[in-house]
């Protein structure tokens, strides 16, 4: 992360009008003492949301600060459990798997703020820390990251008395508003930074280092994913596509991946995808490349795919539009909301359809310039961290004034 973070860098991306805005909406919550808990430091979206959002809450003169529980390997199996079905995964619990999730939150519980305005739990992992809200005077937020709209009952029954004690709960898109909670929700579609070291412009020069250091042909184009090492993202799928768009265009293709430190199935999912990536030719498989290569290979790919099976946003998406790049996206959760499909990109359902949109790009040179520029446009106008900013606040607001009957807030 660079620093320091300042609002004011961000005017000539989102224009003088919305830095004045957001600065009217943080002097309604000035000095607001805000406690954001989740369960890595590193790997994954959330993550990277927490390292722009803090500073920039900071910034606009909130107390924001990061918090990270601490738990052992056993607990991130449980959780993950609990991703795979909130995804709509089905998922069998033993009793002795929500009894280390009572017992982490237990020892966790003294990690809480006690003097917060607003703690903000974030995924499903810390979530039981909302048992111990008596400590506190704050109000309490659920910021969800994944796509819960067809949860399996099992782990939904356990979860959502939970999720009922907190005062307000975030999700990213409309598709994931819940009839059955009892709390409002809000609705915060994450972002991207156009400052930070995996977005900021690059030189050429440095386009070609990094594409020399992976030993990566610049003479041959490429189709390029990144993403963690994980099914839902679908990586076997995408090098399916690829090796079907293979036998009739020349091009190579690069998966650029890496490891959550809460999702102990990388490792296994890894091993799949190399084992599948060692019988196509041309593939190159990089792990956990820093933000500065990311950058370059997203400028350099001649078409990103993201072909996820379920996604709660899908920020490598974003990334890949913000630097004029045309996406085939997973027909699913965020992507979708993304991706104006034959627009700022294509949606797929199937390994067939994304074979067929890869060639058509690969092979239209002009049609994956014009979707490139769309995608380009639409990441600026809404999916930038000053737009997220602003709705934090508001959100904030909202949660200080219930009585103002604000709810299901959208860009």
């Amino acid at each position: 992360m660079d620093d320091p973070l300042r609002l004011d860098d961000y005017a000539p991306f989102v224009g003088e009008a919305t830095v004045e805005e957001i600065r009217l909406l943080a002097r309604q919550v000035a000095g607001a003492r805000i406690q954001h808990l989740n369960s890595t430091r590193v790997g994954g979206g959330v993550a990277e949301l927490l390292g722009r959002l803090v500073p920039l809450m900071n910034d606009v003169g909130l107390e924001a600060e990061w918090t990270v529980i601490e738990a052992p390997e056993a607990f991130f199996a449980v959780t993950k459990r609990f991703h795979n079905a909130l995804h709509g995964a089905p998922v069998a619990l033993e009793p002795e798997m929500l009894s280390l999730y009572r017992q982490v939150m237990a020892e966790n519980a003294a990690k809480l703020r006690p003097d917060a305005d607003f703690i903000v739990i974030h995924d499903p992992q810390p979530l039981g820390l909302v048992e111990w809200r008596h400590q506190t005077a704050a109000r309490w937020i659920w910021r969800c990251h994944i796509d819960i709209a067809a949860a399996d009952l099992r782990v939904w029954g356990f979860l959502k008395p939970l999720i009922d004690r907190f005062d307000a709960m975030i999700v990213h898109i409309p598709q994931f508003l819940r009839r059955d909670v009892f709390v409002p929700q809000y609705i915060v579609p994450p972002f991207i930074d156009p400052l930070s070291a995996k977005n900021r412009e690059l030189p050429a020069a440095t386009v070609q280092q990094v594409l020399k250091d992976y030993q990566i042909p610049d003479d041959q184009p490429f189709i390029l994913q990144v993403s963690r090492f994980d099914r839902l993202k679908d990586p076997l799928g995408a090098l399916r596509a690829y090796e079907m768009v293979k036998r009739s265009i020349d091009v190579g293709f690069v998966m650029a991946g890496n490891f959550a430190t809460d999702d102990p199935e990388g490792r296994e999912v890894f091993e799949e995808v190399s084992q599948k990536a060692r019988l196509l030719a041309d593939t190159k498989l990089i792990v956990n490349a820093d933000d500065t290569a990311i950058n370059a290979l997203q400028r350099a790919a001649a078409v990103v795919i993201q072909k996820s099976l379920r996604e709660g946003f899908g920020l490598a998406v974003t990334e890949a539009m913000w630097k004029g790049k045309p996406v085939v996206g997973g027909d699913t959760g965020g992507i979708a909301y993304q991706i104006l499909d034959g627009v700022t990109g294509f949606l797929v359902k199937t390994v067939e359809g994304a074979a067929y949109r890869l060639r058509q790009l690969l092979s239209n040179p002009l049609l994956a310039e014009r979707i490139g520029q769309e995608a380009h446009l639409w990441v600026q106008s809404t999916f930038l961290v000053p737009h997220y900013l602003r709705n934090w606040l508001c959100v904030l607001l909202a949660c200080r004034h219930p009585e103002s009957g604000l709810t299901a807030l959208a860009t």
